[in-house]
């Protein structure tokens, strides 16, 4: 085996293969993802302790520079409070031999990652919603995984065996020869293995820094713009003015009849009951197999569907234009949310965005939220002021176009990319302002409606006219301190 050397060409690359694990092999795997949890909820536990003591202690009066120190929550102080308490705590003392120190390193990284998100989000330097305070993690409802970057972590010479620190070697469903083959070759190096859980099989992930040399797509001067709905998975048109049509593959709704036959047959049998401790029964457990069978089979699918849209898309063009699509309140719409997530808009937006960077050295360009891709004219750059999402066909008022609704939004999306390069305008009308115009006063604020029950006192005490009513403006600009309660 040749002697790995990194070079600039690297890049970091998963390897996933299926497991198929004994009975003994199994039951190691769960302990390990067992004792994982376990420490991550030891992690939570011990720091979470310092906050409430301190509450407690300020009810009393005492003063702030007598109160109980915080507990620190990085990864090298968990580590070190965790070796001392693992041979003291009876919750670790009598079985914490039986696992490797990766399975219990892997919950207190998570903690120390889940501290780090709540202490962010807290004041205002993470993205995305408010999170709270990290909780404990359920037996029942806990994702199985477990990491390994330490130890022997190998793929054996045979192509079909696997090897894990404490686990032994693991038979794998499938040849693992692509990696193996890198591995020989010197081309490749393991940093880590995952185990996971999920889709009623064991997998293990190798996160591998791979040498891959980036491949020259087939029409590099060529933009898409990709529109995505649920009629159609994707509406893609190029700068040539070609328009090409993805069928929604709709796998949720082809399984639905067979998954209203295996509900129903789980229904008819015993359950568990939490309330009552009673165990489920055999047949309810072979029931609830079949139908999660049927589950696992429409993600696969899916999966698969989506990855051949976006490598045959990311092999083609230069350059990529998407939308940023707000799909979690496009998922509140209850009339279209089993459709929206039955397509992916998210991950393919995911899957684009790597292996345009790291395949092709492509570009992806993301249109504004704000943009007005279905209500802009493809021809002359009108833009509507209305446009309801009944309404399939566009008609340009100026200049008479008549498209269909999703074949303008692609030629807009398409033209975007050409508009972002030279930084000319917006698609469709190269001489306008790079601002988009907002016929209906819409902007990028977020106003919050009155409560409802101060709307109702309106209407009893005397209604409040349009001109009347302030809305308020929420200003996120100015993050807040970290107030941990």
């Amino acid at each position: 085996m040749k002697k790995f050397q990194p070079q600039p060409g690297f890049v970091v690359q998963a390897f996933r293969f299926a497991l198929d694990a004994n009975a003994v092999q199994e039951a190691a795997l769960r302990s390990h993802c067992g004792a994982a949890r376990a420490a991550y909820n030891w992690a939570v536990g011990w720091v979470t302790a310092s906050w409430w003591q301190r509450r407690v202690e300020e009810t009393y009066g005492v003063p702030e520079a007598r109160l109980t120190p915080w507990r620190p929550w990085s990864l090298p102080s968990l580590r070190k409070a965790f070796n001392t308490a693992k041979r003291t705590d009876p919750r670790f003392a009598a079985w914490w031999e039986e696992n490797s120190k990766e399975a219990y390193s892997t919950g207190l990284a998570n903690a120390a990652t889940a501290f780090d998100n709540y202490a962010k989000s807290k004041n205002g330097k993470r993205r995305g919603q408010r999170i709270g305070a990290p909780r404990f993690k359920p037996k029942r409802k806990a994702r199985l995984s477990c990491r390994f970057t330490t130890g022997t972590i190998r793929v054996d010479a045979d192509g079909r065996h696997v090897t894990l620190p404490r686990l032994g070697a693991l038979r794998t469903h499938e040849p693992t020869v692509k990696l193996l083959d890198r591995v020989n070759a010197g081309t490749a190096r393991i940093l880590s293995a995952t185990v996971r859980h999920e889709r009623g099989r064991w997998f293990v992930s190798f996160q591998v820094e791979v040498e891959r040399d980036l491949e020259r797509v087939a029409r590099p001067d060529v933009a898409v713009g990709i529109d995505l709905g649920v009629k159609s998975l994707a509406v893609m048109a190029d700068s040539t003015g070609e328009i090409r049509t993805v069928a929604n593959p709709g796998h949720y709704d082809a399984a639905r009849k067979q998954l209203r036959h295996t509900s129903r047959t789980v229904s008819r049998r015993q359950g568990p009951d939490r309330r009552t401790g009673r165990k489920p029964s055999k047949r309810w457990e072979k029931a609830n197999a079949a139908r999660n069978r049927v589950h696992h089979r429409v993600a696969n699918l899916r999966e698969d569907a989506l990855h051949k849209l976006t490598t045959s898309v990311a092999a083609e063009y230069g350059t990529i234009v998407v939308e940023d699509l707000n799909v979690a309140g496009m998922l509140k719409n209850r009339r279209l949310a089993r459709r929206i997530a039955d397509a992916g808009f998210g991950e393919i937006r995911r899957q684009l965005d790597y292996k345009t960077r790291q395949r092709h050295a492509t570009r992806l360009v993301v249109a504004d939220r704000w943009y007005p891709s279905s209500k802009t004219c493809s021809g002359c750059g009108a833009v509507k002021a209305k446009l309801p999402l009944h309404i399939r066909t566009y008609q340009c008022d100026r200049c008479g176009l008549v498209i269909d609704r999703d074949d303008n939004a692609a030629l807009n999306l398409a033209a975007l990319a050409a508009a972002a390069a030279t930084g000319t305008g917006v698609a469709g009308d190269q001489d306008a302002p790079k601002r988009v115009s907002k016929p209906r006063g819409a902007d990028h604020k977020t106003r919050a409606t009155r409560p409802r029950r101060k709307a109702q006192a309106g209407r009893a005490g005397g209604a409040t006219l349009p001109h009347q009513r302030q809305t308020e403006t929420r200003d996120r600009t100015h993050a807040e301190p970290l107030t941990l309660w």
